[in-house]
């Protein structure tokens, strides 16, 4: 049977990503995949030469706009370990409220782009419609809808009023009151179930061993989240991760749609336990010599920035290794196999962000 060798990507009407796989096909049959990277390629990890340990906080939130508050965070906290600063507690709840705020505007965005994936222009539209108000929370509270820029070495620079923790909980009740009125049509809609049930199968082992990570690795049934490490806020808080059996690409994103819900129990609860204070500290001098290493959960999974400082205000070495990066390995293990329509499924499926992976 003759092997037809396929491009897909950099651009693709489904996937607003420029992931490039090189797929070979045999009778509409994906037998092989090869990725291909650095097609944008940025060079943010360098500017750590040229910029100082305080300056890389915007260059690091913007390695992605859509995580851009954990970039931050993960960020602030390695360069916080390495000089040995203990950031107030109101600073740290703070930092979970825009973290899952954050983490739910992003699965709704990606709700709507899996929607769109299979031809639901109102459902996507619909999901959209209700990230907007998590957008006007950010914007309201930070200045900015998406690139937030509140972390500071030391804690972060804006505060919330009474009046405005008021009208977070008061929107939050009916981002989640919409969000649960549209379960049974993203979720169990039959068309939904035909392209992802038993799609790009991922089982418990294969996602242990090729590292898979978020939703990806959660969706195959391992009950791994980094905010289970107790990081910031987060210790205070009750948490459990999302965890699906099946490892499919239904497994996957039902997972973002109870992380999505769960996201805004944990934005109550950081409210309810947001203590009076200060909202940082006045941090002196460079960072030391020495290296630190950080990990936070993003809403595509593990994230891990690792610092290198060598007593000057720029550091020596900033590598970060993103989520996307590590579900590369276990995509390729689930394309083999499946019928080339279901390619651009099974690659939406684990919320790819090349900008992220190619810094």
């Amino acid at each position: 049977m003759a092997t037809t060798v396929i491009p897909f990507g950099p651009q693709h009407p489904v996937l607003p990503e420029p992931v490039h796989l090189t797929l070979k096909v045999e009778d509409e049959i994906v037998k092989e995949a090869i990725p291909a990277l650095g097609y944008v390629h940025r060079g943010l990890e360098k500017l750590a030469d040229i910029r100082d340990f305080r300056q890389m906080i915007q260059v690091c939130e913007r390695v992605c706009g859509i995580c851009s508050m954990i970039h931050a965070v993960c960020y602030s906290q390695a360069v916080e370990e390495l000089m040995g600063v203990e950031i107030p507690k109101r600073a740290e709840m703070l930092r979970v409220i825009w973290s899952e705020l954050h983490r739910t505007h992003s699965h709704l965005l990606w709700l709507g782009l899996f929607a769109d994936a299979f031809g639901f222009e109102a459902l996507f539209m619909q999901f959209w419609k209700i990230r907007e108000r998590i957008m006007d929370i950010n914007e309201a509270t930070t200045g900015s809808r998406v690139i937030v820029s509140v972390n500071v070495i030391g804690g972060v620079r804006a505060d919330l009023s009474p009046d405005q923790i008021r009208w977070i909980l008061s929107e939050v009740d009916i981002v989640e009151k919409e969000v649960r009125a549209l379960q049974d049509t993203i979720m169990n809609d039959y068309s939904v179930k035909a392209r992802t049930v038993g799609v790009g199968v991922l089982t418990k082992e294969q996602a242990w061993e090729l590292g898979a990570a978020g939703p990806m690795l959660r969706g195959s049934g391992v009950a791994q989240d980094m905010r289970m490490l107790g990081y910031g806020g987060y210790s205070e808080i009750d948490f459990e991760p999302m965890v699906e059996m099946a490892g499919d690409c239904w497994a996957r994103s039902t997972v973002r749609f109870r992380e999505c819900l769960q996201s805004m129990d944990l934005v109550r609860q950081a409210i309810s336990k947001l203590p009076e204070g200060e909202l940082n500290v006045k941090v002196k001098g460079n960072p030391p010599e020495g290296e630190a290493f950080m990990r936070v959960e993003q809403p595509r999974g593990e994230c891990m920035y690792y610092i290198k400082g060598n007593g000057t205000k720029h550091l020596d070495r900033l590598r970060i290794r993103t989520p996307t990066f590590a579900n590369i390995p276990p995509l390729l293990a689930t394309l083999p196999g499946c019928e080339l329509a279901d390619v651009p499924v099974i690659v939406l499926a684990i919320d790819p962000c090349i900008s992220c992976t190619e810094r």
